[in-house]
C-alpha cells in the first residue's frame, strides 16, 4: 500500500463549488491535489459492494484490503446503471486501462477522503501488490556478544531474609536416646525364617491402636473447603406425529335443469299464481325506489345529534375503510417504515420500504440487487405507484419540507441524509386527482426494469450526505425546524432571515443528534453569466434530469453540529430512536416577516437553495424565547428531557449537557414521541406494553402512564380535531381509540382485525372540516385508508377547556400522590427508628423478669397440651365445674 499522505487545507467539495464549467466534467486524479496521481477515491453504495464481491469488513478487511476487479466488469456496470453507476466518474480512464484486471483498494483509515480508491495505473498496481522486500538488518559484531554469560549481580537485602527465618523450623526440644542390645552368643547365629500363627507366640503380634489422649485438645480454627452447585439432570422427550402432506381439489358443477323440465315449470300454474300475485307489489316498490332513497339513514342525515354534542346515537362509532393500497412489484418482501401524506395535494400517500429481515437472504446463486424506494400512491389508482424516489439505501424516516412540499429529506439506514427535489412531477402528481387519469408523460427514460408500459417515474436524490461524517448507524427519526428560526453552531436559536425551512434534524442509536443545514456553507463569488446559466439550465430541466437544488451539498455534505447524550447518574450515552421538540411560533414578528409570510405562501415562486448562503451568526438576533429543549426516547424504554445547546467547560471546549430527568416507564422500544397539536406541552410516548402522556416542565413523571395490555403497542398518535383523542397501534392488527373524556382507564373503541400483521405506522389527515382519513400501514407493506367519523372528528362543546382541566387535575394527583410517598417513607423510618428504640428498651430489664416470662410461656404451653390429652381420653370436666374451681 503506498504511504499515507497528508491532507491539504483545500477540500474536494470546494473545488466541485468553483464555478459552474467544473459540475458537469467528469474529475481526473490531476484535478485533486489530495492524492497521488495513479489513484481515484471513490465512494461504493452497498449493491455495488454487494454486486462486486467487495463487501467492507467481511470481503475486503484491513488485513487483507485489496479486491481485482475485471474491466468488462466495471464497463458492464456503467452501460447497464449509467449514472446511477459509482464507477461513472472513471468511465473514460477504465475503458484506457491496458490491463483485463484493475486493483481496488479498501481504505478503512479514509486517508484519501473516501472508503476505497482504484489503482489508474498497473506500474501503481505491481508496486502496491508486490512491495520491495525490507533490507534485513545488520548481523551482531562478534558470537561473543551472543555467546557470553550473564554475570549475577550483587544481591541487595531488601528485609526477605527476616521472613524466611521465622518460617523456618527449628529444634526447640531435646532428642531422645534409644539404646538396643542382645545377647553375645547369639551373635553370627544363622537365622531361618518360617510361617507361624501370630497366637501361637506371645510376642508374635503387637497391636499399636489409636487412642484419645486428654493431655491434648486442638481446635481446628481454619478449614479449606469447596463446593460446587450442580443442577439436578431431568430427562424428557417428546415426540409429535407427523403426517403427510397430500395435494387434494375439489371442482364444482353447476346443476342445470333439463329442456323438459324448463318447459314443465313454466307452464305450470304455481308460477303464473306468484307471478301475478307479486307484480303489483315489484312496482310499488320500484316507483318508492325511483322516488327516494329508502337506505339513507335519517338520523345521519339529519346531523343534530352529533353537533349537539349528544353521542347517543350509534350511527359510524367506527373507521370506516376508505382505500387500500399495495402493489406486488414494489412491496414484496418489504415493510413499511414511515408514512406521510402529501401536504397540498388531495389523496396522495408517500410510504418508505425497507428490506425484512427474513427476506435480506437470497438462496438463488445469483445476486438479487433490489434497489429501495419511497413509492407515493393516489386515491384515483391505489394499485398502481405514481411516483417512486431513489434511495441509495432503506429509508427509516423522511418528511416533507413544511415552507416547500417538493424538497423531501429521508434518513438511510447506513446513517446518510438524503435530499430530493419533486419539482418537475408536481403537475404529474396534480394530474391524477383532478380527472382520474394519469398525466402523460414519457416514459423512455432510464429505469431499473426494461418494462415500459404503465412505469412510474424514477426521481434520484438530489444530494447525499458524506459517509464519514454521517451517523454510524441507521437514521431513526428526522424532522425540519421551522422557518421561525435558525440555530448556529453552538446551538443557540436566531432570527431566520429567509423565512423558510433550511435545517435539519436527525437521531440515530449511535447516541448522537445532529442538526444539518441545506444552504451553501460558505460565500462562493460566482459571475452573473454562470447565474444566467443556472437560470437557463432551470428552465429546460426536464422532468427525468437530475435537478441542481442541493448539488453544491452531494457526497460533502457534513453536519452543523452533534448533540451527545450522556446518561445522568452512570457512565454511558442513550440510544435514541424518536425526539420531539416544540415548534417555535414567533407571535411577535416584525413587519418584514409577515411580509415574507405572504410572500411565501402567496407567490408561486420556489426558493433557490444553491443561492442561499448561510448568513454569519453575529449579523442575527438570538431569540430567547424559543424552547431548545426536547423528549426523545431510547431502545430501552427510557424517555429522557434534554437541551440541544451546547456548554462551555473550564477548558473552553464545547460540550453537551446532561439531561435534566429521564424515567424507564416503557421497558422497550420507544416508537412513538409526539406533541399534541392543541397543547404544545402535552407529549404522547409509546414503546413496550403501555403508553404515557407527559407535560413538559412537570420533572416528576408523566402524568398519565396506561396499564400494561397483553399486546405490544407498535405506534401511537394524536387526533387532529379533538384534543381528547389519540390512537393507539398494537402488535396484533388491532387499533384502540382512547377518549380521555370518555374513559381514561380502558379505550373507548377497540377496532380489532384491521389487519392480520403488526401495526408499523399511523398518520392522520384533514381534508376539510368533514373529511378526515387515518392512514394505516401494517408489516405486510399494504397501506389502508380510514375515514374517520364524525364521532370522533366533531369535538364537543368546551372539550379543549375540558381537557386542560383534565390535564391540571393529573399534574395535582401526581404531585399529591408525590408528597404522600415522602410522608409514608418518612413514618416508615420513624416506625423502624421507634422499634430498633424499644428492642433496646427490652434488652436492658432485669433477668429475673424475663426468666418469669418464660415460665409462664411454658406454663400456658403445658396446660393447653394437658387439655388436648384429656379431651382425647374423655376424661376432660365440664366447663361449669372448670370455672367454679
Amino acid at each position: 500500500m503506498p504511504p499515507k499522505r497528508t491532507k491539504s487545507a483545500t477540500s474536494s467539495a470546494g473545488s466541485k463549488g468553483k464555478g459552474k464549467g467544473n459540475r458537469n466534467r467528469s474529475p481526473t486524479p490531476e484535478e485533486n491535489t489530495d492524492h497521488p496521481e495513479d489513484i481515484f477515491p471513490m465512494v461504493l453504495t452497498t449493491a455495488t459492494q454487494e454486486l462486486f464481491g467487495c463487501r467492507t469488513d467481511e470481503d475486503v478487511t484491513g488485513e487483507s484490503p485489496y479486491k481485482l476487479l475485471k474491466k468488462d466488469d466495471i464497463i458492464q456496470d456503467i452501460k447497464t446503471r449509467a449514472a446511477v453507476s459509482d464507477f461513472s466518474p472513471v468511465k473514460q480512464i477504465v475503458r484506457d486501462y491496458p490491463e483485463d484486471e484493475i486493483l481496488l483498494v479498501f481504505d478503512r483509515d479514509f486517508t484519501y477522503g473516501q472508503s476505497f480508491y482504484l489503482i489508474l495505473t498497473p506500474e501503481a498496481k505491481d508496486r502496491i501488490l508486490n512491495p520491495p522486500e525490507p533490507e534485513t538488518p545488520g548481523v551482531f559484531e562478534s558470537e561473543s556478544e551472543v555467546n557470553k554469560t550473564p554475570e549475577p549481580k550483587q544481591w541487595i537485602s531488601l528485609g526477605s531474609e527476616l521472613e524466611i527465618d521465622e518460617e523456618s523450623v527449628k529444634e526447640t526440644r531435646g532428642k531422645l536416646w534409644y539404646k538396643f542390645s542382645r545377647v553375645r552368643r547369639r551373635f553370627g547365629v544363622p537365622v531361618s525364617f518360617s510361617d507361624r500363627n501370630t497366637a501361637d507366640a506371645k510376642d508374635g503380634y503387637l497391636e499399636c491402636a489409636s487412642y484419645q489422649d486428654n493431655r491434648f485438645n486442638i481446635k481446628q480454627m481454619q478449614r479449606d473447603c469447596g463446593m460446587q452447585a450442580v443442577p439436578r439432570l431431568q430427562s424428557s422427550s417428546a415426540q409429535t406425529q407427523w403426517k403427510s402432506h397430500r395435494n387434494n381439489f375439489t371442482q364444482y358443477k353447476p346443476r342445470e335443469l333439463s329442456e323438459e323440465e324448463i318447459k314443465s315449470i313454466l307452464k305450470a300454474d304455481s308460477l303464473k299464481n306468484f307471478c301475478n300475485s307479486v307484480t303489483a307489489r315489484v312496482l310499488k316498490a320500484l316507483q318508492q325506489e325511483e322516488i327516494m332513497n329508502v337506505f339513507t339513514d335519517d338520523w345521519r342525515a339529519l346531523g343534530t345529534g352529533a353537533e349537539a354534542g349528544d353521542w347517543s346515537g350509534k350511527a359510524s362509532e367506527g373507521l370506516m375503510l376508505y382505500q387500500a393500497f399495495t402493489d406486488q412489484k414494489y412491496t414484496k418482501d418489504k415493510n413499511i417504515s414511515s408514512i406521510n401524506w402529501h401536504p397540498t395535494i388531495y389523496g396522495v400517500i408517500a410510504v418508505a420500504l425497507t428490506t425484512k429481515e427474513e427476506g435480506q437472504l437470497n438462496e438463488s446463486t445469483t445476486f438479487d440487487i433490489r434497489p429501495s424506494f419511497i413509492v407515493f400512491y393516489c386515491f384515483s389508482d391505489p394499485t398502481t405507484p405514481q411516483l417512486l424516489l431513489e434511495c441509495p439505501d432503506d429509508i427509516f424516516a423522511f418528511e416533507f419540507c413544511p415552507t416547500d412540499p417538493n424538497i423531501i429529506v429521508g434518513g438511510c439506514i447506513n446513517g446518510q441524509v438524503v435530499l430530493w427535489d419533486i419539482s418537475a412531477h408536481v403537475t404529474h402528481l396534480q394530474g391524477t386527482q383532478s380527472s382520474g387519469k394519469k398525466a402523460s408523460v414519457n416514459t423512455d427514460t432510464f429505469d431499473l426494469d426494461d418494462n415500459k408500459e404503465n412505469k412510474a417515474p424514477v426521481v434520484r436524490f438530489c444530494a447525499v450526505s458524506a459517509l464519514e461524517n454521517s451517523h454510524k448507524a441507521r437514521i431513526t427519526d428526522v424532522h425540519w425546524l421551522p422557518r421561525t428560526f435558525e440555530v448556529t453552531r453552538m446551538g443557540l436559536p436566531v432570527e431566520n432571515k429567509y423565512n423558510i425551512s433550511v435545517q435539519i434534524v436527525t437521531c440515530s442509536p449511535d447516541c448522537t443528534i445532529m442538526f444539518w443545514d441545506v444552504r451553501v456553507p460558505k460565500l462562493l463569488n460566482q459571475p452573473a453569466s454562470d447565474k444566467k446559466q443556472n437560470v437557463d439550465q432551470k428552465t429546460q430541466m426536464t422532468p427525468y434530469s437530475v435537478p441542481d437544488t442541493f448539488k453544491h451539498l452531494d457526497r460533502t455534505w457534513k453536519p452543523l453540529f452533534k448533540v451527545s447524550l450522556p446518561k445522568i447518574d452512570i457512565s454511558g450515552e442513550y440510544a435514541p430512536l424518536k425526539f420531539n421538540f416544540e415548534h417555535y411560533t414567533c407571535n411577535g414578528n416584525t413587519d418584514r416577516n409577515t411580509e415574507a409570510d405572504e410572500n411565501v405562501d402567496g407567490s408561486e415562486i420556489i426558493p433557490d437553495y444553491s443561492q442561499l448562503r448561510v448568513p454569519s451568526a453575529k449579523s442575527l438576533t438570538t431569540l430567547e424565547a424559543v424552547n431548545t429543549k426536547l423528549y426523545a426516547g431510547t431502545e430501552d424504554g427510557e424517555i429522557f428531557y434534554t437541551d440541544w445547546k451546547l456548554e462551555k467547560d473550564d477548558s473552553g471546549r464545547l460540550h453537551s449537557a446532561k439531561p435534566l430527568h429521564c424515567f424507564n416507564i416503557h421497558h422497550w422500544l420507544v416508537n412513538t414521541v409526539q406533541r399534541s397539536p392543541f397543547f404544545k406541552d402535552i407529549i404522547l410516548t409509546t414503546g413496550g406494553w403501555c403508553f404515557a402522556i407527559w407535560k413538559e416542565g412537570v420533572m416528576d413523571g408523566p402524568i398519565i402512564l396506561s396499564p400494561s395490555s397483553e399486546q405490544v403497542c407498535t405506534v401511537g398518535c394524536w387526533s387532529l380535531s379533538r384534543p381528547a383523542v389519540f390512537f393507539i397501534g398494537k402488535d396484533d392488527g388491532s387499533i384502540d381509540v382512547w377518549n380521555l373524556l370518555e374513559k381514561s382507564s380502558e379505550p373507548a373503541h377497540v377496532h380489532a382485525h384491521i389487519t392480520n400483521a403488526k401495526i408499523t405506522c399511523i398518520t392522520p389527515w384533514s381534508y376539510s372540516p368533514k373529511q378526515h382519513f387515518l392512514a394505516v400501514t401494517d408489516d405486510l407493506g399494504t397501506v389502508r385508508v380510514f375515514e374517520i367519523p364524525k364521532i370522533l372528528n366533531l369535538p364537543s362543546r368546551n372539550e379543549t377547556l375540558s381537557v386542560k382541566k383534565y390535564f391540571e387535575q393529573e399534574e395535582d394527583r401526581l404531585k399529591d400522590y408525590l408528597k404522600r410517598e415522602e410522608l409514608w417513607v418518612k413514618q416508615k423510618m420513624e416506625a423502624e427508628e421507634l422499634q430498633k428504640k424499644t428492642e433496646s428498651d427490652r434488652s436492658v430489664r432485669h433477668p429475673l423478669q424475663e426468666i418469669g416470662e418464660v415460665n409462664m410461656k411454658e406454663y400456658s404451653e403445658f396446660e393447653t397440651l394437658e387439655e388436648s390429652i384429656l379431651k382425647d381420653m374423655g376424661l376432660q370436666p365440664a366447663t361449669a365445674d372448670k370455672r367454679d374451681t
